[in-house]
């Protein structure tokens, strides 16, 4: 869980934060008006953040990288497997 405070206490505590982020492994949410405006992260989880973007990105680019395939027969795809065995004509 995050803690947070408003930007006005954490100009006075930058200090005191900082230490909270790198030895206490808290993470800091900076408020304005009672909206999130930054967050104070330690490095490490900046870079674990870096990684999961290298990998959606990853992501998103073998998808794109999928072809389109025709799609099977409308009976092929009502009746299932079941009714490729079954000769023309019959029930």
């Amino acid at each position: 869980m995050a803690y947070e405070i408003p930007v006005t206490q954490a100009r006075a505590e930058l200090a005191d934060l900082i230490n909270k982020v790198v030895y206490g492994g808290e993470r800091v949410v900076v408020t304005r008006h009672g909206k999130p405006l930054v967050a104070l992260v330690s490095a490490a989880d900046l870079e674990r953040l870096d990684e999961l973007d290298a990998a959606e990105g990853q992501v998103v680019s073998a998808v794109s990288s999928v072809r389109e395939v025709a799609a099977a027969p409308v009976e092929r795809q009502r009746f299932g497997i079941a009714a490729e065995h079954r000769g023309p004509g019959t029930r």
